[in-house]
């Protein structure tokens, strides 16, 4: 055997003896060389290498007495919010916003559209810029229109403004109130307002939730802790602010309410024929022949049963139901009819009785006044009195009754009970659409406090 042949035989040999050692050696080799690769090659130049240049320049500062010479010319104004409460007057306002300013409230005292401005109601926007010495520069109000058949459509604004010659001026304009949609919903803890408050609803659009459900839902009475309820409605705007009075609240646009583990749902629809009504999602009017109540939700004091007559101091049967509220407090038709009685009886003081289709009555009793007249026809929700504390009565309510074949009966079962209308065929496919544009926006809206119950 040659030398080569001893030599290869030897590396054989060694190679079978330490294997494994020879390949982890290899392995460690190959993964060095590969981090060495991924490590060369840098893709920019080594800064230290670069050319460095120093550029040195001198700075004056600007004097200060001219500085401040020119900041103490410069005109600074402050602005301020705020909306009036009951019993503002313009000293008061004014007073409350840090405007200090005796010589315009006394230029503005006599001006008859600040006076209509402040004039003891609360929910008027005043928006006001003053000067740093608190002297007042210009004063913007909103209030309601004027024109009374423009109240749910427009704003007046008042606008006084310091001239030139450091004279105000005062002019007033009428602009278009503007809507905005708006979602919310809520939870029933206590009650539908106090539910409504912690959602920022307003009152009048939670009074719109009341009288939508009435004859689906006894908000006094069957009202459970957990039942929800969420809604879509209008909110009027003046200059992009809210406003919070009377008819420009604005409209429910749709709700559900949940109660009980029951959801009840309406959207609100206009015809062809212009004239609106809320539906069901079926298609199936929410408005019945009788409304459930002859008030806008009010508190009932004492329902159609067993109670302790507080003037003849005996248990008697209670033939109607008493809902308290201030004396002046408006009172409307719950049904169409003609009045049959309008006058004084009794017992019953300031009474009216109205007439209705199929033997059916109702009876307003203890007003304190009465605006319709014997053989009048009325309308469904139409005013025709308002509550008072006239004849045998302990306190200003109302008492209401109603009748059917002389016989009285449950206000509420029978409105529950009453007709109802049906959508036109030729509006269901517009209704369609609508509900379900809306219903998508209701379910928006109760992601603002989470799940909402529904009934499966």
């Amino acid at each position: 055997m040659g030398p080569f042949e001893q030599t290869t035989t030897a590396a054989k040999g060694f190679v079978t003896r330490h294997h494994r050692a020879l390949v982890g050696a290899a392995a460690a080799l190959l993964a060095g060389v590969g981090v060495a690769a991924f490590a060369v090659a840098p893709l920019a130049p080594d800064a230290s290498n670069l050319p460095q240049r120093l550029i040195t320049e001198i700075v004056f500062a600007e004097p200060a007495e001219p500085q401040l010479e020119a900041l103490a010319a410069h005109r600074v104004d402050l602005s301020f919010n705020d909306t009036t409460r009951a019993g503002d007057s313009l000293p008061s306002v004014l007073r409350r916003l840090g405007v200090t300013d005796a010589a315009a409230v006394a230029a503005l005292r006599d001006e008859p559209a600040v006076k209509r401005l402040f004039d003891g109601r609360g929910g008027r926007s005043v928006q006001v810029r003053a000067r740093v010495d608190g002297s007042l520069q210009e004063l913007v109000g909103r209030m309601p229109a004027q024109a009374t058949e423009q109240l749910a459509t427009h704003f007046t604004r008042l606008v006084v403004s310091r001239n030139a010659d450091d004279k105000l001026s005062v002019r007033e304009e009428s602009a278009a109130l503007q809507s905005q949609v708006k979602l919310a919903s809520g939870t029933i803890k206590s009650s539908l307002f106090a539910a409504s408050d912690e959602a920022r609803v307003p009152d009048a659009i939670a009074i719109q939730i009341a009288e939508i459900f009435a004859a689906d839902i006894d908000m006094h009475r069957e009202l459970r802790r957990g039942d929800t309820f969420s809604v879509v409605y209008e909110s009027m705007t003046a200059d992009g602010e809210a406003v919070g009075w009377g008819q420009s609240t604005g409209r429910v646009l749709a709700a559900e309410f949940v109660n009980a583990g029951k959801t009840h749902q309406a959207v609100w629809y206009r015809g062809s024929d212009g004239r609106g009504a809320y539906f069901d999602l079926a298609g199936q009017s929410k408005r019945r022949a009788f409304l459930a109540s002859p008030m806008e939700f009010s508190r009932v004091t004492s329902g159609f049963a067993m109670r302790f007559h507080p003037i003849h101091q005996t248990w008697r049967r209670h033939l109607g139901v008493d809902y308290a509220a201030p004396t002046g407090t408006p009172v409307r038709s719950v049904g169409d009819g003609v009045v049959e009685f309008a006058g004084r009886q009794g017992g019953y003081g300031n009474v009216i009785k109205i007439k209705h289709t199929n033997d059916r009555s109702t009876l307003y009793a203890h007003l304190s006044r009465i605006d319709v007249r014997n053989g009048q026809r009325v309308e469904q929700g139409v005013r025709i009195g308002a509550v008072g504390s006239t004849g045998w009565s302990t306190g200003p309510h109302l008492h209401f009754e109603f009748r059917v074949n002389g016989d009285h009966q449950d206000p509420l079962r029978i409105a529950k009970a009453s007709e109802t209308l049906t959508l036109p065929a030729a509006s269901k496919a517009e209704f369609a659409a609508l509900a379900s544009a809306l219903q998508a926006q209701l379910d928006v809206a109760d992601t603002l406090v989470g799940a909402r119950g529904r009934a499966e």
